[in-house]
């Protein structure tokens, strides 16, 4: 038997509850929850457990999730800056209170790397639910 390594090239935005919350910018504190698996349903990681918090949009989590939370027109800036040419559909960054469920091909996630139970190569799974959002103004 061969391993084979099948790379999706498309990334996907599904949301399943449009926010009506402040929306995520760049640069903002976001606090979500989330569920992050495999492509054949293994949980690799859930923030339920340890909760989640982090700056949107300056490379302190995958590419992927920085495009699924910031919206297309972020997205774009940042995929210049990356040096990433990237057809990204037409989204709105997320609001507080929105869940949004993301497919993130293995060039927006990990790529070649093995992370903790994330094999190389691997498309991520995502379901996220934006619960908050501080900005410098808040």
């Amino acid at each position: 038997m061969t391993n084979s390594v099948v790379i999706m090239s498309q990334f996907v935005v599904e949301d399943v509850v449009i926010g009506t919350g402040k929306a995520a910018e760049r640069g903002a504190l976001i606090t979500a929850q989330y569920t992050g698996r495999l492509a054949d349903g293994t949980i690799f990681d859930a923030s339920h457990e340890h909760g989640f918090e982090c700056v949107i949009g300056t490379g302190r989590v995958i590419k992927g999730w920085d495009l699924g939370v910031l919206g297309d027109k972020i997205g774009q800036k940042l995929c210049e800056k990356w040096g990433i040419e990237l057809d990204l559909p037409t989204f709105e960054p997320m609001r507080v209170g929105g869940t949004r469920r993301l497919v993130v091909p293995a060039h927006l996630g990990y790529g070649e790397r093995h992370v903790g139970k994330i094999p190389p190569h691997s498309d991520l799974y995502f379901e996220i639910a934006l619960l908050q959002v501080k900005t410098r103004d808040d």
